[in-house]
């Protein structure tokens, strides 16, 4: 796209905003807020080599927030024409005179707006550009490594590509304007491995910024492969008491459990087991859990939140001690605070809290070396449907995974329940593995974690 095209697009979405939340001004609302989005997005199946499915879409929509004093009302539109501007924002504010009020609701303070400088490595031309047929070679390359890793697998759920290109600008009446873009791409395998024991299905992929940063299409397809080969021949186990080690996508599933009890909406609430334990040890103290929007590339990377506050990096759990909750501006009201720059919302609606980049610090240990140190126990691979009780911490999830015998991976294990309580869960972190890495904006590293149930036979 010429330099000259580009910069005309972006300053039109944010000359939109503005002039949307000029007309809600001058409709009656005491405040007002605008999201505008455009994107573009590629996405294909390959199976059994094959195209099962291929998708292109462009899309732009519209969405306002408006306030008559403590009364708030939001509507969209993906109608950009005068008539349909001028529905959605007369729909809102005949809303909002009807609403009931709420003394929290509103915008934040003009000191909290602002946005992050830089660049934040959020936008890469090679995913815009990137032709379709490229687009399919990818998928096909990781799937047809995964079908020809082993006779074994003679079947898949199919290789994937997909590529978004997206812009978001968002203004308000207290002058905030601000705009970015960013890219995705990502390629992935799902084979299906079969032998006497019966059949059996496992993935992996890799997700990026830019397409130069995804792992090639052959080491996906191959890992998938061994993911899925692994799990030939599960059995069931007696009910225990052993340590598991945690996979890192275990691992972030765990951690994602832990932004939920953080999450502002359950603090007020009181439906989290971490309500009022700010400044309390809520972990083992080499525990560290930090939140940071600003990361450069980063998956929850943003210059600002969605009502406008710059993001920042925020320590949740450090050193064991609980010190922060992650909040919105509404959040941050009810519980008498500061907002930490996580509001999230879509076009419509009030914010809810979202993560930046959500992550467990690494530790110093390799996988291979916690491993090494666990005599009986369970790599767990997998987790199964839902069990998580956020008021009481009570966790119990099914699983599957591997049987670790004299620190060895010696057989796979599937049909179990892996069961606790994420208070326990938390200040029985035994191990913390060196292996970081974001594959999302939540992230974990290999964990070993004593004193929970695996229950099987």
């Amino acid at each position: 796209m010429p330099a000259a095209a580009e910069t005309r697009t972006e300053t039109d979405l944010k000359q939109l905003a503005q002039d949307v939340v000029r007309r809600a001004m001058k409709a009656g609302a005491t405040a007002a807020e605008v999201v505008v989005r455009e994107g573009s997005e590629f996405s294909t199946v390959v199976r059994m080599r094959e195209i099962e499915s291929l998708k292109e879409a462009g899309a732009k929509s519209l969405g306002v927030r408006v306030f008559f004093e403590k009364r708030a009302a939001s509507t969209h539109t993906s109608d950009f024409s005068e008539q349909g501007i001028q529905q959605m924002v007369d729909a809102a504010i005949a809303l909002a005179r009807i609403t009931s009020e709420d003394p929290n609701a509103g915008l934040p303070d003009a000191s909290e707006l602002g946005s992050i400088s830089g660049d934040l490595d959020l936008y890469h031309e090679d995913v815009s550009s990137l032709p379709n047929e490229e687009g399919i070679a990818y998928a096909r390359r990781a799937e047809a490594a995964a079908l020809d890793y082993d006779p074994r697998i003679q079947n898949s759920e199919g290789g994937s590509f997909d590529a978004t290109t997206g812009r978001r600008a968002l203004a308000n009446s207290l002058g905030f304007i601000g705009e970015y873009r960013r890219t995705y791409c990502s390629v992935s395998a799902v084979p299906i491995a079969q032998d006497e024991s019966g059949m059996q299905r496992d993935y992996w992929y890799s997700l990026a910024r830019s397409i130069s940063r995804l792992e090639p299409p052959e080491r996906v397809g191959c890992i998938a492969a061994q993911r899925t080969l692994r799990r030939l021949g599960a059995r069931k186990v007696r009910t225990a008491k052993v340590p598991i080690i945690f996979d890192p996508q275990v691992s972030r599933s765990f951690l994602d459990s832990v932004f939920e009890a953080a999450n502002g909406d359950a603090i007020y609430r009181g439906a989290s087991f971490l309500t009022g334990k700010l400044g309390e040890r809520v972990a083992v103290e080499n525990l560290n859990v930090i939140d940071d929007g600003t990361l450069p590339g980063g998956f929850g990377t943003s210059p600002f939140d969605d009502e406008g506050v710059p993001t920042q990096r925020t320590a949740v759990i450090e050193n064991g001690v609980l010190k922060s909750y992650l909040l919105n501006t509404y959040t941050a009201r009810k519980l008498g605070m500061k907002t930490t720059g996580n509001a999230s919302r879509g076009l419509a609606g009030n914010p809810s809290i979202g993560a930046g980049n959500f992550f467990l610090q690494p530790g110093d240990k390799s996988p291979q070396q916690i491993l090494a140190d666990v005599r009986e126990g369970l790599y767990l691979t997998e987790f199964l449907g839902f069990g998580i009780n956020l008021v009481t911490g009570d966790f119990s999830r099914g699983a599957s995974g591997t049987w670790i015998v004299n620190g060895e991976l010696t057989y796979p294990v599937e049909e179990i329940t892996v069961a606790g309580n994420l208070r326990d869960m938390l200040n029985n972190v035994v191990e913390i593995g060196n292996d970081l890495e974001f594959r999302g904006s939540i992230a974990a590293p290999t964990i070993r974690i004593d004193g929970m149930t695996v229950a099987g036979e």
